[in-house]
């Protein structure tokens, strides 16, 4: 497989031409949250609203906080393709994939503590309560699948192939959307429904993308896969490092999006099925601009490998100011259109009176996140990991002190308020550490 370098100067136009199929992909992601509240939102009764929000939260917490499986295989491959060692791409490609099995197993077995969980620490009827039961139980078992496909997303995110990438996303989201429709319209399986769909399409898709991954690693890298050699110390070490920081940053993070829900909880169930529904904008929002941190993971990670400090240098301006630009944009859309979105969304009155309220976070956030989301694409693809997981650290903990007290004396509007300053924190502190990356160079 031949290797081209990037030009020094890598324009807007370029960034967002690379960016063009991991906008749709990612615009898919969210897609599939949006119709299951859809799906849930229009059964006439809250509770399920309710319980869908409380049982993804956690199931995303878990999941996203192994996300380090996506990441540091981009910002590894990126810089291994740079160097254009591929035998060392192949292996570890193949050592993530013994560690996501190894995660996945554990998680399992610990299905029953999992499924406690919400009656620990979420204030909700004895329905809800099973209704979250019943979700749970499922999505746990498609564990498996979901973490060994965000090791492949970063394997082609880290080889510049974002249309591959994309390809897996949609094929995933499409299929679980067309399944979870089909569980709920069709069978009236409704929680079990959504929840089935999401395991069917995911295991699916992984026998369709393993099978194309084989060949397309004999065919383009000409490297049969092998698990041999892959236990050498120093290696796993470097991994290890890697992903440990990125799983403690993540863990973080997804506590962060638990944690709103769980506020949300304290201030009434129709405070918590509402909030689910606008968060369902800000997670648009995030995987639309993270289109551009991604594709800036695979080119900050080659021109770390090629030690290209200018292509670089380029490569972080013109994308956050491409993802500033964008978030704008989005931002005057949920302005003109998100009371007919949140219409279409439930056709419970009480909650369309509640988000109503609370459009103007939803319009003012997406800007202002657009910077750390964009910071993390530039930290994961120069597998800057430390500095990002201290960062991250420093911003829950702040916004954990800030939300407690500002939704104490304003409400839930004091909940979105500390939102918006966890942003603004993460962008501050990743700005601190930027300079550490340049000592690569």
């Amino acid at each position: 497989m031949i290797n081209k370098s990037y030009q020094s100067n890598i324009t807007r136009k370029q960034i967002f031409l690379l960016s063009i199929p991991v906008f749709f992909s990612n615009l898919a992601t969210p897609l599939v949250g949006i119709i299951d509240t859809g799906l849930m939102g229009n059964l006439g009764e809250v509770k399920y609203l309710a319980a869908t929000s409380i049982a993804t939260s956690i199931i995303t917490m878990i999941i996203w906080s192994f996300g380090f499986l996506r990441m540091g295989t981009v910002g590894i491959v990126a810089q291994l393709f740079g160097k254009s060692d591929y035998r060392e791409i192949i292996k570890t490609l193949l050592r993530n994939f013994l560690i996501a099995l190894l995660i996945a197993t554990i998680i399992i077995l610990l299905k029953p503590f999992i499924i406690n969980l919400p009656k620990i620490y979420f204030s909700t009827s004895t329905e809800t309560q099973e209704l979250i039961n019943i979700y749970l139980s499922v999505r746990i078992l498609s564990i498996p699948a979901e973490l060994t496909l965000y090791i492949l997303v970063g394997f082609y995110l880290g080889i510049q192939k974002t249309k591959i990438s994309s390809l897996l996303i949609i094929t995933s989201c499409l299929l679980n959307i067309v399944l979870s429709s089909f569980f709920v319209l069709s069978l009236d399986l409704k929680i079990f429904g959504v929840a089935l769909g999401t395991l069917i399409a995911n295991y699916l898709t992984l026998i369709i993308f393993l099978v194309y991954t084989y060949n397309f690693i004999i065919k383009k890298f000409q490297v049969i896969p092998k698990f041999e050699k892959l236990i050498v110390p120093a290696k796993l070490l470097k991994l290890f490092n890697i992903n440990f920081n990125i799983f403690i940053r993540t863990l973080f993070l997804t506590f962060s999006f638990l944690w709103v829900t769980y506020l949300g909880s304290k201030l009434g169930e129709d405070f918590l099925a509402a909030n689910a529904i606008l968060m369902q904008f800000i997670i648009l929002a995030s995987f639309f601009l993270d289109a551009y941190a991604f594709s800036t993971e695979g080119v900050v990670g080659f021109a770390v490998g090629r030690k290209n400090i200018k292509s670089f240098l380029t490569a972080v301006k013109n994308s956050i100011q491409i993802s500033f630009y964008t978030a704008l944009i989005i931002s005057l859309l949920y302005l003109i259109f998100s009371k007919q979105i949140i219409n279409i969304i439930t056709d419970i009155e009480i909650l369309r009176f509640i988000s109503y309220k609370y459009i103007i976070w939803i319009v003012i956030i997406p800007p202002v996140a657009s910077f750390c989301y964009q910071f993390d694409g530039v930290f994961i693809g120069a597998t800057q990991t430390k500095e990002i997981r201290n960062a991250m650290m420093i911003s829950v903990v702040s916004f954990i002190i800030t939300s407690i007290y500002l939704t104490e004396y304003f409400g839930n509007h004091g909940l979105w308020l500390s939102l918006l300053l966890f942003m603004i924190f993460r962008s501050l502190t990743l700005n601190y550490f930027f300079n550490k990356i340049l000592k690569k160079f």
